[in-house]
C-alpha cells in the first residue's frame, strides 16, 4: 500500500470522493495481489485496485470479473539491482545468476521481459519472495529496499516507492522503468493498474459501481491538478519518511492518470496473459471491460 502504484484508489477514499458519491468506503491491504482477487471473487471485498492481468488468477477466462477503468497507464514496476553489480539501464542480461525479489502477480511481468530478452527466468535468474514481505501490513516495496540493503536479495522488481527509497539511499541502480519505455519492445503494455469488480456487483448494483468509477476519475483529476494533496490522502497509511516522498512520486506519475482502457490495451493485456499461461483465448473487449461505464471516464 505504501506506494504510488494504486494511489488514485487510496486518494478516492481518503480525500472523500467516494463519500461525495454516497458510498462508505474503506481501504484494506491484502497481499499478494493474486489473493486480493480471490477475496473479491469470494465476496470478502467489493472493489480492487490491482494489476489488470491478475484477476485471471481468480476469474478464469474473465468469467465473473471485469475491469472498470484504469487507475493509470502502462506497466508500473521498477527493476532495481544492487550498485556493485554495475548494471546499465535497460540491461536485463545483468540479472543472470542474481537473486531478484518479486511478488506473485508482478513477477509475471519480469519473467516475460526476461524471456523476451533471451533469458530463462526459471534457471538463469533466481526470482523469489522478498524476506519479510509477507507479514500483515507490510509494504512490499519497502521490504524489498530493506532486503537489498541487508544483502538478502541482489535486486527487486517492485513499486515506485521501494525503487525511490533504494535509489535515494544509494544502495541500488535503476535497470528498468517499464512505464517509461525501458525493457523489451512492447513490455510497457503488458499490464496496468486497474480498478476491478465482479459481474455480480455490475448486475445487481450498477448505480453503486458507477459512483465508484466517478470517484476514481475525480481523484485522478484532483491529483493531476495538485499532486501535493497526495500527502493528505496518504497520511493514515504511510510512515513519515515515505509520506514525505509521495507527492513527488505522484507528480511524476500524474501524466499517466488516465482512466481509459483502449482496445489495444486489452489486446496487449490478453497477449501477455496468454504468454504467461493465464488465458487460453482472445476475449472480446466487452468480456474484459465493463463497457457500460466507459462514458464516465471522460467526466
Amino acid at each position: 500500500m505504501v506506494s504510488p502504484s494504486y494511489f488514485p484508489a487510496i486518494a478516492a477514499v481518503e480525500l472523500g470522493f467516494f463519500r461525495k458519491e454516497g458510498l462508505d468506503a474503506t481501504i484494506e491491504l491484502v497481499f499478494p495481489v493474486t489473493k486480493t482477487y480471490e477475496e473479491l471473487r469470494d465476496g470478502q471485498i467489493d472493489f480492487v485496485g490491482g494489476a489488470a492481468h491478475a484477476p485471471l488468477y481468480a476469474f478464469r477466462e474473465w468469467k465473473g470479473g471485469k475491469l472498470l477503468c484504469a487507475l493509470s497507464q502502462n506497466m508500473y514496476w521498477f527493476l532495481i539491482v544492487r550498485k556493485d553489480v554495475g548494471a546499465r539501464r535497460g540491461d536485463l542480461r545483468a540479472l543472470k545468476g542474481l537473486r531478484i525479489g518479486a511478488a506473485p502477480g508482478p513477477a509475471d511481468g519480469l519473467k516475460r521481459m526476461l524471456i523476451e530478452a533471451g533469458i530463462d527466468p526459471e534457471h538463469e535468474v533466481k526470482i523469489g519472495p522478498v524476506p519479510g514481505a509477507a507479514g500483515a501490513g507490510v509494504s512490499f516495496g519497502m521490504a524489498a529496499a530493506k532486503a537489498l540493503e541487508d544483502g538478502a536479495v541482489d535486486g527487486f522488481w517492485a513499486n515506485g516507492m521501494g525503487a525511490e527509497v533504494a535509489l535515494r539511499r544509494r544502495i541500488g541502480t535503476l535497470v528498468i522503468d517499464a512505464r517509461r519505455g525501458d525493457g523489451p519492445k512492447g513490455c510497457k503494455h503488458y499490464t496496468f493498474p486497474a480498478f476491478v469488480t465482479t459481474q455480480e456487483w455490475i448486475d445487481e448494483r450498477p448505480e453503486a459501481v458507477a459512483a465508484a468509477v466517478r470517484s476514481i476519475v475525480a481523484a485522478q483529476n484532483a491529483l493531476k491538478h495538485d499532486p501535493s494533496i497526495a500527502a493528505e490522502a496518504a497520511k493514515r497509511h504511510f510512515p513519515p519518511a515515505e509520506l514525505a516522498l509521495i507527492p513527488e512520486l505522484v507528480r511524476r506519475d500524474a501524466p499517466f492518470y488516465d482512466p481509459a482502457i483502449s482496445a489495444d490495451a486489452v489486446d496487449s493485456l490478453s497477449a501477455f496473459a496468454r504468454d504467461m499461461g493465464l488465458l487460453s483465448g482472445a476475449p472480446a473487449y466487452e468480456q474484459v471491460v465493463a463497457t457500460r461505464f466507459r462514458s464516465l471516464w471522460k467526466q
